[in-house]
């Protein structure tokens, strides 16, 4: 191949400009390196470097470097001066030149993947599967209680046992904990406890209640018949779980029913109906085929048999929701009074507005009119049309056709706001002394800036704990992203940390059309920084709630090959999806070490 010498010449001169920039801005950041962990002071540097670099548009050096079959410096982040440096030594090899370095090779290439290796199994832990990315899992209240899903779990290949603080309690996180580290010691795996501090999300309070009503339908065809009937359960107790189908009545009238026994009932509105006794027990299953709603104090009246009627005891009330949709206007109050939809009068026109209170009321203090306001992970979106000190109002700009329903604690996100938010709440402040004492991890939900790290380090130093647990820091928000690099230097005082992708919030914040940029961004510059990834959010999410997995969940899992962690969220089907991951990492690190492109011999189906 001939060698346009000029090209060449002016080539080297380019990324010589570029190591100069890189080696200024190291000068100009040498306070903040020095006051990292020596652990991490090559790090610190190599993602200085790596910023500076970045600013520069690369592009056409990059294919110069391409059509000399020469590397594009593409994935070069974990060790840059070292491949700008051997980049310009080998182009000077081709301009006939016999040069030495000309700086320091601080961190050469396979050191800098060697770092992030190293550092992925201080924070979590070694692993024995033919696999270099862990998986993550969070586990469900019923983990508590359930050894066997626990165990299935690990030998499915679980890694880290995620619990979420936002749920639950002490008593309940100790009881998974121990079956968690009992299924570890059996299985032979080294399994990390992460717990995850709730932080303050945004979250609309509660809202009035409904009816003490429940509803029974049967299943019907497109054309109206039945399919099957609605099932009833009567029992001398509600079990205490969301189970729509039961009926509370006495225990003694319960005890007397048989199978084939008919009742009678007239429902709320004035509807007779029948139910048919098809199952007796401590749980006395009935049928109807026929629509019913049925309330607290409803008369059950048996038919041909010598029993009393009995009344049906009070019914959990009904969940409520605000329906909203594009022109509703809704208030959001500081007051936490419970929220209520619209009422209207006869010609339709609003005598009450919608409202519903904030649980961060602070946050009334620090929004502004023309600022967007994102529903429930976005599924409503509106603009603020007026503030107060009380409350402010809400105009809906999009939502589905028919409306969306919005219920009680769903997020809120500002992605416009300047909101000054603390990332460490009081809960969490509770919450963890237990972390500190129980985890091998603390997830740091909603840390926005480097002050929000230096608030948990000082929490988790007067708990004597810095020393004894890992961090991992969640980047959940815009400001998150925005202030990542002062986030890691702050972070780079101390050991061990990670990162999590959230992409769920992430995505709410910054727009779906961008998160796909900004979540290479992140991995890209904390693989310069040797810290580890979590890729976390809806991995696998259909198969792990309804059994079956999407083409585009496979091609998302597959991406997941960039982080060195992936999280899974729980589901009915969780011990799938933990299999399914498992392979797909497994089959496919043949072709990916973390951002490379990997050559295996070609496979034949």
């Amino acid at each position: 191949m001939k060698i346009d010498r000029s090209q060449v010449a002016d080539l080297v001169k380019r990324i010589e400009t570029i190591v100069d920039h890189i080696h200024q801005r190291e000068l100009a950041e040498r306070l903040r390196i020095d006051n990292v962990d020596p652990y991490y002071r090559d790090s610190a540097i190599n993602m200085v470097h790596y910023d500076a670099f970045r600013e520069k548009d690369l592009r056409e050096i990059q294919k110069i470097l391409r059509n000399l079959a020469l590397s594009r410096l593409a994935n070069a982040g974990s060790h840059l001066e070292s491949s700008l440096l051997n980049t310009i030594l080998i182009l000077k090899r081709l301009l006939g030149e016999q040069p030495g370095l000309e700086s320091p090779n601080r961190l050469p290439i396979q050191v800098g993947k060697l770092m992030l290796r190293s550092r992925t199994i201080d924070l979590l832990g070694e692993i024995k599967d033919k696999r270099r990315v862990r998986i993550m899992v969070t586990l469900p209240s019923e983990a508590a209680t359930n050894y066997e899903m626990v165990q299935n779990m690990v030998s499915s290949g679980m890694d880290c046992a995620r619990i979420n603080c936002a749920h639950d309690n002490e008593e309940t996180w100790l009881k998974i904990i121990k079956n968690v580290n009992a299924a570890a010691a059996m299985v032979g795996r080294n399994v990390k406890i992460a717990m995850d501090l709730a932080g303050p999300k945004i979250r609309t309070g509660p809202i009035e209640p409904g009816p003490r009503i429940r509803k029974f339908t049967p299943k019907r065809d497109e054309s109206g018949h039945i399919l099957k009937p609605a099932l009833i359960q009567l029992v001398k107790e509600l079990s205490g779980t969301s189970n729509q189908k039961e009926l509370v009545v006495d225990a003694a009238w319960l005890r007397k029913l048989q199978k084939g026994d008919k009742l009678k009932l007239v429902d709320t509105r004035d509807k007779k109906r029948r139910l048919h006794v098809i199952e007796t027990g401590e749980r006395v299953l009935v049928e109807t085929y026929k629509t019913c709603y049925i309330s607290t104090g409803t008369r059950i009246i048996p038919k041909n048999i010598n029993l009393p009627s009995t009344l049906v005891g009070t019914l959990p009330a009904m969940e409520q929701a605000i329906l909203l949709n594009v022109g509703d206007e809704i208030y959001i109050t500081r007051e936490q009074l419970p929220g209520i939809p619209a009422r209207l009068d006869t010609e339709g026109k609003v005598i009450e507005p919608a409202r519903v209170s904030c649980l961060t009321p602070e946050l009334i203090d620090q929004v502004g009119i023309g600022e967007t306001v994102l529903f429930d992970d976005g599924k409503i979106e509106g603009k603020i049309i007026e503030c107060t000190s009380d409350y402010f109002i809400v105009r809906i700009t999009r939502s589905l056709d028919n409306g969306t329903k919005l219920r009680a604690e769903k997020g809120m996100n500002f992605p416009q706001s300047q909101l000054n938010i603390n990332g460490l709440s009081q809960k969490d402040r509770e919450d963890l002394k237990f972390v500190a004492k129980h985890a091998d991890i603390v997830n740091f939900s909603f840390v926005n800036n480097a002050e929000d790290v230096r608030e948990l380090f000082a929490e988790l130093k007067s708990l004597n704990a810095l020393e004894d647990i890992s961090v991992i820091l969640k980047i959940e928000t815009k400001m998150a992203y925005q202030n990542l690099k002062d986030i890691l230097f702050e972070a780079m005082r101390s050991r061990y940390i990670g990162v999590m992708i959230a992409r769920g919030d992430l995505a709410v914040e910054i727009g779906w059309d961008r998160i796909g940029q900004v979540q290479n961004e992140i991995l890209s510059l904390c693989e310069a920084a040797h810290i580890p990834v979590v890729w976390a959010t809806q991995v696998l999410e259909n198969l792990a709630k309804k059994g079956l997995p999407s083409r585009s969940e496979i091609t998302d899992a597959t991406s997941s090959l960039r982080a060195e962690c992936v999280m899974l969220n729980k589901g009915a089907y969780i011990l799938d999806a933990i299999r399914l991951l498992n392979t797909i990492l497994i089959d496919m690190e043949r072709f990916h070490e973390k951002n490379e492109h990997m050559l295996p011999k070609l496979a034949k189906l």
